[in-house]
């Protein structure tokens, strides 16, 4: 287990982050981050066991119905954007968080930005320490940007991190399920577009639908298959 090898030091503050939406027309950018206390080695090898039992893993690798079974499972209920909830598992508190960057912020500063920052905030939010005993898990290969400030975590991208950690991978589920399920209220208000089918990622459908109706005001305006038809 990943994470065992990456924590030397304990007491421990270790969050997990990962995002899902990166590459639809429409919606926002959903972050998933869980944090946690760990106390000693042992306590981790525990929760991650257990974790492992539940067949955590990369959400792409998941049906919607074993994502919420799952999810149901270990007690994680999906509230709000950014309403901090948490949940006990083998005697540790995990704290989670769903963060979302809407389509006016990726417009405003591209996709890869919006998704960093949003990555950022939900850690902040989280964080309890800010010090040089936190580790922050990232999946992909990129740190998160913080311009003239220093970060005051441990920053460990890593590439594939849902498939490779634990922690990330249900910080994955996490915010899978949660834009998953805004993208369907998005539905019910657009249902011209078929987001409950597709969740705004470019399929033949849903580019079909942009060029019949022109974009929905959730639509990202920068992005190629839906710039073309803005006005129509």
């Amino acid at each position: 287990m990943l994470e065992l090898k990456l924590i030397s030091e304990y007491p421990h503050e270790i969050i997990a982050t990962d995002e899902v939406g990166r590459g639809p027309l429409g919606g926002p950018v959903v972050v998933g981050a869980v944090h946690l206390l760990i106390e000693d080695k042992e306590a981790l090898r525990k929760l991650l066991r257990f974790l492992k039992t539940k067949g955590i893993q990369d959400s792409k690798k998941l049906s919607s119905e074993e994502r919420v079974l799952m999810l149901n499972k270990l007690g994680i209920s999906l509230d709000d954007f950014r309403q901090k909830n948490f949940v006990e598992i083998k005697g540790i508190k995990i704290n989670y968080v769903t963060w979302e960057m809407d389509h006016l912020i990726i417009d405003q500063e591209n996709i890869l930005a919006a998704s960093l920052r949003g990555m950022k905030e939900a850690s902040l939010a989280l964080s309890e320490w800010k010090n040089n005993h936190t580790t922050v898990l990232i999946d992909g290969h990129m740190k998160l940007r913080w311009g003239t400030e220093v970060s005051p975590w441990n920053e460990l991208p890593i590439i594939k991190g849902d498939s490779k950690s634990l922690l990330i991978g249900l910080a994955s589920i996490i915010a899978k399920e949660k834009r998953d399920a805004f993208m369907r209220e998005m539905d019910e208000l657009y249902p011209q577009y078929g987001f409950s089918r597709h969740f705004g990622y470019p399929t033949k459908q849903h580019r079909q639908a942009i060029e019949e109706h022109g974009p929905c005001p959730i639509h990202r305006k920068s992005f190629k298959g839906v710039k073309e038809y803005l006005g129509a």
